[in-house]
């Protein structure tokens, strides 16, 4: 399993998939249909049945049941876009074998290292093969690595028809990074009554809380004169800015929060005198107090409006997706199971919030509980990404597990 799966992963991650939220089309960039066209080839090579690619992009494939137990149709996603953060172009994979605690060079003309002086969790990779980045892109083991797991597991059912299970559907997706990757996801088609994502990070990670989340847009209109004569005249857009930006709460902010935390987070500040508008994102895993964070945004730009004009500022808010904990907790069994799969495997389950979303928070409230699985990576979306051969195959043998403790149940 271990070439098999290194050979599917490094040729995934090896076209550019980055998704592009400028670009309303679905998906957002071509290299996700390249992907996709490759992911439907394999389907169809290793026995899969019902592989279909839509016209936005979706793959969908089904593993039929060889049991004569009435088994719930599982489904296991991934998305095939990377992150716009860190480019995602002409990734080199590179293959650090039996891993011995010690910086890594990933460019030596360039002088970029991973050290485990930066990153500590390095110390739980020594002696396992890691897969890298040559330092100059990110690796795309998020979401690479989970289309990978499945595939390969798909691959080893197929291989072992003496593992009985239900019938199993899998779906590789776009346009996650952006937010959008369930938008054109036809829950009805896909045809299961329950899923998993494969797009966690390292070993043991299981998720069914997610944060609720909105993003606001905010434009500050100004006035722009020559500065020798400006007196009683300019209103300086950016300055007004950046006073509503210091009116929020410093401390609650992605670099200092965790946990359940919440928090406002600053992705861009775009400007001049003449016009300046931030881009927020608004996080918590709380509802009511979500609903207040966004109070706070509402109410800062009215007190702004009531001091600079009501035409000065402009507030676009709009909700992204909620907490996945309210539609997954009814069947709350579903993460049981994943969590036995684990345990079962010798792997301690790490249950705890995602602070973000994966494509399972959009989907569960489309009628989907979707809670997410581990796929074995670290320092996702950026060049010092890397992912361990090792826990690939563990997040793998997890997806069999899980396939074979619900066929199992249900001879109960």
């Amino acid at each position: 399993m271990k070439n098999e799966i290194i050979e599917r992963f490094t040729s995934y991650v090896k076209v550019d998939t980055q998704s592009n939220e400028n670009n309303d089309s679905c998906p957002s960039t071509p290299g996700q249909l390249t992907l996709a066209n490759m992911l439907v080839n394999e389907l169809k090579e290793i026995g899969m049945k019902d592989v279909t690619l839509d016209e936005n992009g979706y793959v969908m494939a089904t593993l039929p049941s060889n049991t004569e137990k009435q088994v719930p149709t599982i489904g296991f996603l991934a998305h095939v876009d990377t992150a716009t953060d860190f480019t995602g172009a002409n990734v080199k994979p590179q293959l650090v074998e039996n891993y011995d605690g010690n910086d890594i060079t990933l460019n030596q003309s360039l002088h970029i290292v991973l050290s485990p002086t930066h990153y500590p969790n390095l110390a739980n990779y020594k002696g396992h093969t890691l897969i890298t980045t040559d330092g100059t892109t990110l690796l795309g083991a998020d979401n690479k690595a989970g289309i990978a797991e499945i595939m390969t597991a798909m691959a080893y059912l197929i291989k072992h028809p003496e593992i009985k299970h239900g019938k199993i559907r899998v779906a590789f997706t776009p346009d996650e990074e952006i937010g959008r990757g369930p938008h054109k996801f036809d829950v009805t088609s896909f045809n299961a009554d329950f899923a998993y994502t494969v797009d966690g990070g390292p070993l043991g990670e299981l998720q069914y809380e997610s944060f609720n989340a909105a993003a606001a847009k905010i434009t500050f209109k100004g006035n722009n004169v020559h500065p020798g004569t400006a007196k009683g005249k300019m209103i300086n857009s950016a300055k007004i800015a950046m006073a509503f930006n210091s009116k929020l709460p410093a401390m609650e902010a992605p670099e200092f929060t965790e946990g359940y935390e919440g928090f406002y987070h600053l992705l861009s500040f775009t400007g001049d005198v003449e016009e300046t508008k931030l881009h927020y994102i608004i996080r918590d895993h709380d509802k009511q107090k979500f609903e207040a964070r966004k109070k706070t945004v509402v109410d800062l730009v009215d007190e702004f409006k009531s001091v600079y004009g009501p035409d000065t500022i402009i507030l676009e808010l709009n909700d992204q997706y909620y907490n996945m904990r309210d539609k997954i907790e009814p069947v709350k069994y579903i993460v049981d199971i994943a969590h036995q799969a684990m345990e079962n495997l010798g792997i301690e389950p790490i249950v705890e919030p995602i602070r973000g979303g994966t494509d399972g928070s959009q989907l569960s409230y489309m009628g989907l509980p979707t809670p997410n699985i581990f796929t074995g990576g670290e320092n996702f979306h950026g060049k010092f990404e890397f992912i361990s051969v090792e826990n690939m195959i563990k997040a793998t043998n997890t997806i069999i597990e899980i396939i074979k403790l619900f066929e199992e149940r249900a001879g109960r």
